[in-house]
């Protein structure tokens, strides 16, 4: 687990949501490590509520219904209560970037001007400026309509709309009878502007996660797949090393002079080598880091505070971590089966294969009791009927999200400050 030899004076924190796993996962950090976290969500009854480790909790605005709302509202925090650093632990970052200068003069904060922003959290614009590096990727067309996309499917491939997060508009044709389907999902009148069309490429899925300080990596860690949760995220990793991986991710973050965290998606082809094939302009689950000895969610709360850290060492390779909650949901999803649930809990409870040697991520009940609540509530859920699997999972993909629409008024929007006096 993260030991760094730095460790700041205890810090006031307020995270930009509270239903993701990224943010559950970052409250764990913050709280060991002895700082004051907040957090402000839509949802009074988000994943983060269930820690010992959040002081206060504060109902928001939706990002995705109200942008100018949930804004308003975190200024207003920010102008009433001292905060050291606003960490924004999701999509909140593109609207945090529209308006870096102002934000910047209230609190700590880490993130790249607007436009490099909105180059990384669009597949479109990450696929062009991959283009431009000359980096790794599957390959790629990107059309307009859905005649072009017709055209475009060869068939086996991945279609992908250009917004998107947490696997939300990726669609798999491997064969006519799905391509079919997903040509009648992206019809005419319902095509979501810029659609990527990718080759599939078969291999070993991974996730990297870095830190930069104005375009300087500070601190890199990656890890592969072992098991899928529901969704296609991640519900066992191991951690290892890539280095070709950091190269690419380090011209990336140096193009973009990116400031804040980064992280990437790719492909590990059978013949070994890479394919970039997603980007998330923030981190993703940092326990997997933390656990591998690297604390990354520090090294962000140094650069939010004006700090240009030196570069540190990579993460452990091997050190394998788990999310309990993911392994029940994809369990559920794939086998529809309450034996299976059943099952699923007992390896996980009895430590057996393949969580023998793994750390829990998402839901540390040894260090915070209540974590365990939502864990023990979908276990229950899902042993009555495991085809709440695929409602559970939809949980997290709320309010506190955007979708294009939002995109559209972020872009669009001035956003004018709000008068806080009196």
């Amino acid at each position: 687990m993260a030991d760094p030899s730095h460790r700041a004076k205890p810090l006031r924190v307020l995270l930009s949501e509270g239903s993701s796993t990224s943010a559950r996962e970052a409250v764990t950090i913050l709280g060991l490590a002895g700082h004051s976290v907040e957090v402000c969500d839509p949802s009074p009854v988000c994943l983060c509520r269930f820690s010992r480790f959040v002081e206060k909790f504060h109902r928001c605005p939706g990002l995705r219904d109200d942008p100018a709302g949930y804004l308003a509202f975190v200024e207003d925090l920010l102008t009433k209560w001292e905060f050291d650093v606003l960490l924004p632990i999701h999509e909140q970052g593109l609207l945090f970037a529209r308006v870096r200068d102002r934000l910047e003069a209230r609190t700590g904060l880490a993130l790249p001007d607007f436009e490099n922003y909105r180059t990384a959290h669009s597949k479109a614009g990450f696929s062009r400026l991959l283009n431009e590096l000359g980096l790794p990727q599957p390959v790629t067309r990107i059309v307009t309509s859905a005649r072009q996309l017709r055209d475009a499917v060869h068939l086996p491939c991945v279609i992908k709309a250009s917004i998107g997060t947490a696997s939300r508009g990726v669609w798999f044709a491997r064969d006519e009878n799905e391509s079919s389907l997903v040509l009648q999902d992206l019809d005419a009148d319902t095509f979501p502007g810029e659609v990527l069309v990718q080759d599939l490429v078969a291999g070993r899925t991974g996730k990297a996660q870095a830190v930069f300080s104005h375009g300087e990596l500070l601190g890199f860690h990656a890890y592969q797949q072992i098991a899928a949760g529901v969704g296609g995220g991640e519900a066992i990793k191991q951690s290892v090393s890539r280095p070709h991986v950091r190269a690419d991710v380090a011209t990336i973050g140096k193009r973009l002079a990116w400031h804040g965290a980064l992280s990437v998606d790719f492909i590990l082809s059978e013949q070994g080598s890479h394919f970039f094939i997603d980007c998330n302009p923030r981190l993703v689950e940092p326990m997997s880091a933390w656990s591998a000895g690297l604390d990354l969610v520090d090294l962000l709360l140094r650069v939010s505070l004006g700090e240009t850290p030196a570069p540190v060492a990579e993460s452990r390779e091997g050190v394998r971590t788990h999310l309990a909650l993911q392994a029940l949901l994809g369990r559920a999803s794939r086998s529809g089966s309450r034996r299976a649930v059943v099952r699923e809990c007992v390896q996980i409870l009895a430590r057996g294969t393949p969580y023998g040697r793994s750390i829990e991520e998402l839901t540390p009940v040894r260090d915070d009791w209540i974590s365990g609540v939502p864990l023990a509530m979908t276990a229950l859920a899902l042993m009555a009927n495991p085809k709440l699997a695929a409602t559970l999972s939809k949980k997290g993909w709320g309010a506190h999200l955007l979708d294009a629409r939002t995109i559209r008024s972020i872009e669009d929007g001035n956003f004018p400050a709000a008068n806080h006096s009196g």
